[in-house]
């Protein structure tokens, strides 16, 4: 009875200064916090609304985290594929380069290209110890090769300047991955044997060609692939081992912004000649990066399953509100409160557990991304399980890179979702009958 009549006064209170008419009035935003506010009876609805905000507070933080990770996994392998790969591969349709000299100079003349680097790939076997593995060598300038800084910077046994010496004395040096290195047990300074089967021609058919090389240095740059299989060489020593002498496989080139290197293609392929063929890393890594887009989109999609969840409890919440509160609504109703002051009060009800929800995921979220690394060490010391191994996912931090806009579709697609949750709930609520709800009691 004091809720009712302290909720009367208000009612007396906003018709004699004339604001019964006004939306959202002092009156329903008074009334909505009572509401919130459950008395010690009414306190499995308080549950349920605590419940609610837990949901959208939880569904808002982990889209915004998940996105992150995601997003900064992405970045991370673009960047490593491209650190190693180039933007853009310049081939001849006759399948060898031969005049590639006078189209590299040509290509390093166009606005926004950073480097140019003609090269010599082949797949081979390398076997030392008894032991062989498949491999793919690429033969480059030692200038080109020391300009790569994500095999420059990955170098973890040997040196670069080792290498490099190697060259000059006339000798034969590799720079080896250090997963390759590892499979094949060797170490800087050992010998590996590299078999091709571009061999010369004989009577009785193509020799395979095999020569021992010393291994200048091993790097690793963090993805498997890449440490486990690929072998550097000087470019003169690769033309003539897959016996390519005055040619190469093709011209590497990099951009400045690779986001936009179909922009580029025109400008390249025309200074490269007629017969190149010009290949972009969208269309050389199409399917691993479509997979990653689909993956992305498809995760979204689960976890806003989540803000679902929570939506459903608070229509939950406000009907089990509505079905309690039927005598408070009738009696306000037979004062002269009209049915969208009803409705406006179950709105502010169910919207502010929404936004404040919101709000709340969204601190924890950004919070979270922040020091998502500090996070990851923090666990590892209490648990003393190895999170995110660098031996299995080869990277030694775990990446978290927010989009601002994705960021704003969160908190946005939250907010919508708690508002349309409250629509029907409040509805009802307004087209309540007083002298139904005053029947029984």
């Amino acid at each position: 009875m004091t809720e009712i009549a302290e909720q009367t006064d208000w009612t007396k209170a906003d018709k004699a200064s004339g604001r019964s008419t006004m939306p959202f009035s002092a009156f329903e935003w008074f009334l909505a916090g009572r509401y919130l506010r459950a008395r010690r009876k009414e306190g499995f609805i308080s549950v349920i609304a605590l419940i609610s905000f837990i949901g959208i507070m939880l569904g808002v933080a982990t889209l915004i985290i998940v996105m992150a990770v995601m997003n900064g996994f992405r970045t991370e392998l673009i960047g490593r594929i491209l650190g190693l790969n180039g933007h853009m591969m310049v081939q001849s349709a006759t399948g060898t380069f031969i005049n590639y000299e006078a189209a590299a100079a040509r290509i390093r003349e166009v606005d926004g290209v950073v480097r140019v680097t003609p090269l010599v790939e082949g797949q081979v076997m390398a076997s030392a110890r008894q032991t062989a593995s498949g491999a793919l060598v690429r033969g480059m300038s030692t200038e080109n090769l020391a300009n790569f800084d994500i095999i420059a910077d990955g170098i973890e046994g040997g040196s670069l300047d080792t290498y490099r010496n190697l060259e000059a004395d006339g000798q034969s040096p590799l720079l080896l991955g250090a997963r390759l290195a590892q499979a094949l047990g060797v170490g800087v300074g050992d010998k590996i044997t590299l078999l091709s089967p571009r061999g010369a021609s004989t009577p009785f058919g193509t020799t395979p060609r095999v020569k021992a090389y010393i291994v200048a240095a091993t790097f690793q740059i963090g993805m498997s692939e890449y440490d486990s299989s690929f072998i550097f060489m000087p470019l003169s020593e690769a033309q003539a081992f897959f016996r390519q002498n005055g040619s190469v496989s093709g011209i590497e080139v990099m951009i400045e912004k690779p986001d936009r290197v179909k922009d580029f293609t025109p400008s390249i392929k025309a200074a490269a000649g007629d017969i190149a063929n010009v290949y972009d890393w969208q269309q050389m890594n199409g399917t691993f990066f479509n997979a990653l887009q689909i993956e992305r989109n498809v995760m979204f999609i689960i976890l806003t399953l989540i803000l679902l969840v929570a939506a459903l409890n608070i229509i939950s919440g406000l009907f089990m509100l509505v079905k309690d509160k039927g005598p408070d609504i009738a009696i306000l109703r037979s004062m002269g409160a009209t049915r969208g002051a009803m409705m406006r009060v179950f709105l502010i009800v169910g919207a502010a557990i929404g936004v404040l929800g919101t709000i709340a995921g969204f601190i924890i979220g950004v919070l979270f991304c922040e020091n998502i690394e500090a996070i990851r060490q923090a666990l590892i010391f209490l648990t003393g399980a190895q999170l995110f191994d660098p031996a299995i996912y080869f990277l030694n931090e775990l990446p978290a890179e927010m989009e601002m806009s994705e960021v704003i579709s969160v908190v946005v697609m939250s907010l919508v979702l708690s508002l349309l949750a409250t629509i029907y709930p409040s509805w009802r609520a307004a087209r309540l009958d007083p002298v139904e709800a005053l029947r029984y009691e």
